[in-house]
């Protein structure tokens, strides 16, 4: 027996347990030690033959040496006070993290490292238990704490892997359902408790603890969906999102939030009548205060609680798929809460976060910055952003404030942060991020994206990492919402002064794959809702944003709307209220619920509204300088003639009658689309029937077609090729003669 080693166990400072209470064969017999605090009578039972051990230390270290010449299959009866129970010796299990695995992790490739850290059950010759693992490097110790062991700190300790510093234990006979955390000791000697960093489920708040659960149990249906989205190619389809907070979009009668299965059916019936093709949810990872909407993550690994359980989830994303609904994830690897049981300070050192407090907390969230830097913090996130996608079947991820991450004076005044190497403000480290997640991601999880909100001019957000570029799959154009909400805010009589914030978005609109967004960020906060950021009275203000929202869909990029303002939401969104759904009561609520579902559905069934969104040759302006008329006209094209689509905007209260634009050929445009039309509310006026255009120049066009342009409105004109001539009555007679010779 080691007795100095014994006595570190006693005093809480052992880091390799195993190596000292494992079974250990001598001259004499197997020896066998345990330490259980309290305990008064240990036995080691084996082969049907009971051995008491002896109390070698006061403290509760117990050993017996077995008349054996090898390790048998044994367990420990522990009698404390008058309960007696009985398990096999954790210590007597080899190191279930192989040696690749602890040099993957340490280099920061070890992608699949959610399998074995956190806490998974497991059977090991027979024995079914849980392997804890925990990365803790500068802690003096770590235990394992839970329902299971009374939550006694020194029942369960855990074993230092040297190389990396991971800390595993597997523990036989505890079940999926319990309840716990991890109890460190520093090296300054305090001692506290930490939830787990890769748990895969939480209690239910306000409880912070971790709880053992098992994901492979779920049996998914949707193989056809999974099969169909490896071949897709998202950037040359339709794609209309419906952002959503669960908690907030409807509620129970009695005010209490619907849990993932609730939500399932719910959210697939109304994301179908609205004609989206995905969702796209703000974060369902466990946070423990819903103040800042899910964006504080305290649980990077496990579902909200409040929604469910982890087989809720996969229920929830189930369901969507098979209705043929793709599924988004809001992703927050920016930022984490100071919230004690979190990963701030975790072994008591700045372990997760940057030591460096100019690059290590953000003062305006008062939270703390990742530590890009650091292989295995970086081996956390990516592991995270795949663990979604594989374990849930998240077809994409969002990440958030992506600009904080790329600056380091990102919300800083002068003197409040570091510049990097070269003396810049690039955090060079978050770059090497970036491209490393994108990189492996598309390899592991082809079909699935990465978007980007990034709300700066950081060059290249959406360019393959093989040509230097960050390599997400789309980028939010933040700077294009600001634009048209400006514009549209003022009174149409002003707008022809900020023609340029119509049209300015075209000069850059091909530097990135960018996704248009109407998002939760414009109507938050004091901000208004949509229809109050329209100028006039309320018929005004309802033709203002269905103009807004058809515009969107007519201009390049993916299209993104967040809940309630498909039907006109008066008030800006609040989290702890549901959405106002009585207001569909109201015919013009109605009206504008309509509109938004037909014109998602014109949307997807034009390619040339999706088919070249990142083409230049898929946009062509006919007149993009008729200012004073507050007037665009352009088309949107595909690689087929027979596909364009002519574009005609008016965002004055004006109808121009007889109203000559240009056109890209001659031939018939027949209007298929109207955003003014009655049944939305709108003034009915438009073009019933088909325009034939005639040879008089336009807009630098050798043909033309006159039509009625609507007030407010954006009118979508289906091109049908050049009509057959009419013969004239001469003609006619002669093809008659000639038929009739010919008979």
């Amino acid at each position: 027996m080691n007795w100095p080693r014994i006595e570190a166990v006693v005093y809480g400072e052992e880091t390799s347990p195993r190596d000292v209470m494992g079974p250990k064969i001598t001259k004499d017999g197997v020896l066998v030690q345990g330490f259980f605090p309290d305990a008064q009578e240990v036995d080691v039972i084996s082969g049907g033959k009971t051995y008491p051990c002896e109390m070698e230390d006061e403290a509760g270290y117990f050993a017996a040496l077995l008349p054996l010449r090898k390790v048998p299959d044994y367990k420990f009866s522990v009698k404390t006070g008058e309960e007696i129970m009985e398990f096999y010796d954790p210590y007597s299990f080899a190191c279930q993290i192989t040696e690749e695995e602890e040099k993957a992790f340490c280099a920061g490739v070890y992608y699949e490292a959610y399998k074995k850290l956190g806490a998974h059950p497991m059977e090991i010759n027979g024995i079914k238990g849980i392997l804890f693992a925990v990365w803790a490097p500068n802690a003096v110790s770590v235990n394992v704490v839970g329902d299971f062991n009374g939550w006694m700190g020194r029942a369960s300790i855990m074993h230092r892997m040297p190389m990396s510093g991971i800390f595993e234990l597997f523990i036989p006979g505890v079940e999926a359902g319990a309840l716990y955390k991890y109890e460190i000791k520093a090296k300054n000697g305090l001692v506290f408790l930490k939830a787990d960093p890769y748990a895969n489920e939480t209690e239910e708040q306000p409880g912070t603890a971790s709880v053992v659960t098992e994901l492979s149990g779920f049996e998914w249906k949707d193989q056809d969906w999974m099969a169909g989205r490896k071949k897709h190619d998202l950037k040359k389809e339709a794609m209309a999102v419906y952002e959503m907070h669960l908690a907030s979009w409807k509620k129970k009668e009695n005010g209490e939030i619907y849990n993932f299965r609730e939500l399932a059916p719910l959210v697939a019936s109304y994301v179908k009548k609205m004609n989206y093709t995905h969702v796209e949810l703000m974060p369902v990872m466990e946070h423990f205060s819903e103040e800042f909407w899910g964006y504080q993550v305290t649980g990077y690994y496990a579902p909200a609680r409040q929604y469910g359980t982890p087989e809720d989830f996969m229920y929830f994303m189930d369901y969507l798929h098979r209705e043929g609904i793709g599924v988004i994830l809001d992703w927050v690897p920016a930022h984490f809460p100071k919230y004690d049981f979190g990963l701030g300070g975790f072994d008591g050192t700045c372990l997760y976060e940057h030591p460096d407090p100019r690059r290590g907390i953000h003062p305006e969230w008062g939270t703390y910055v990742f530590d890009y830097g650091k292989p295995e913090v970086s081996n956390f996130l990516i592991a995270n952003a795949l663990f979604w996608a594989e374990k849930y079947h998240a077809d994409g991820l969002r990440m958030n404030a992506v600009a904080s991450m790329l600056y380091l004076d990102y919300g800083r005044q002068g003197g409040e942060w570091a510049a990097n190497m070269y003396g810049g403000n690039e955090n060079l480290e978050a770059v090497e991020f970036f491209k490393h997640l994108n990189s492996i991601f598309k390899k592991k999880e082809p079909g699935a994206v990465l978007i980007a909100e990034e709300s700066a001019a950081w060059p290249g957000v959406t360019t393959p990492v093989e040509e230097d570029g960050l390599g997400f799959d789309f980028k939010w154009n933040t700077g294009w919402t600001d634009d048209l909400l400006g514009y549209m805010s003022l009174d149409p009589i002003f707008r022809g002064y900020h023609h340029g914030e119509l049209t300015f978005s075209m000069i850059y609109a091909y530097s990135e794959d960018y996704m248009l967004t109407f998002s939760h960020d414009d109507i938050v906060n004091g901000k208004e809702s949509m229809i109050r950021k329209m100028p006039g009275r309320t018929a005004q203000q309802e033709a203002n944003l269905r103009a807004a929202y058809a515009y969107m869909v007519a201009h390049p990029g993916k299209k993104l709307l967040f809940m309630g303002q498909e039907f006109a939401q008066e008030e800006d969104w609040k989290a702890e209220k549901e959405l106002e759904w009585d207001l569909l009561e109201k015919e013009d609520h109605l009206e504008m619920q309509q509109f938004v579902s037909e014109l998602n559905d014109f949307y997807r069934k034009h390619p040339a509204l999706y088919r070249m969104d990142y083409d230049p040759e898929g946009f062509e302006w006919i007149n993009s300088i008729s200012a004073n008329e507050n007037m665009l006209v352009f088309t949107r094209n595909t690689e087929k003639k027979e596909d364009t689509l002519l574009v005609v905007a008016n965002f004055s209260p004006v109808t121009y009658e007889k109203h000559t634009v240009g056109v890209p050929w001659p031939g018939k445009y027949k209007e298929i689309f109207n955003s003014d039309r009655k049944e939305y509310g709108g003034s009915g006026a438009g073009n019933p029937r088909v325009k034939q255009s005639r040879k008089e120049e336009c807009d630098g066009r050798k043909d033309s077609i006159t039509l009625t342009v609507p007030p407010m409105s954006v009118l979508f004109f289906a091109y049908t090729g050049t009509a057959p001539r009419a013969a004239t009555n001469r003609e006619a007679k002669m093809d008659n003669k000639k038929k009739q010779e010919e008979l």
